[in-house]
């Protein structure tokens, strides 16, 4: 069992930065690749990043490649999600994932697993 708790979210104008952050305990947070997810109202879940147990690989989709890093600190059993040059298409609710099943290909990370766990997800919202 893995809890997870995001922060950071926030009202940032259009071409700022914020950085969210994702706190495990529970179990063995270096067990778990982790992923990020972000819900627009109105719209389903997506997919925005994920990283490898070592946090030495990692997939980002298309509309964030360029403009987000996703890291991992395994010591502090944290991800975060850095968000630089935000558009108001990134408002959404940003919600960490832990993955309880193995494989590593954009294919197999940009669908959560059905039986990995979440956070209660953070508000972002970029607006002049």
């Amino acid at each position: 069992q893995v809890t997870l708790a995001e922060s950071g979210g926030g009202l940032v104008p259009p071409g700022g930065s914020l950085k969210l952050s994702c706190e495990a305990s529970g179990a063995k947070f270096r067990d778990y690749k982790m992923g990020w997810f972000r819900q627009a109202p109105g719209k389903d879940r997506e997919f925005v990043a994920a990283v490898t147990w070592s946090g030495r690989n990692v997939y980002y989709a298309g509309p964030v490649q360029g403009r987000f890093v996703i890291s991992r600190d395994n010591d502090k059993n944290t991800i975060s999600l850095q968000m630089n040059s935000l558009q108001s298409d990134d408002t959404a609710v940003y919600y960490c994932h832990a993955y309880t099943t193995s494989g590593w290909s954009f294919d197999r990370v940009a669908t959560p697993d059905a039986a990995g766990y979440w956070g209660q997800g953070t508000q972002v919202t970029v607006s002049a």
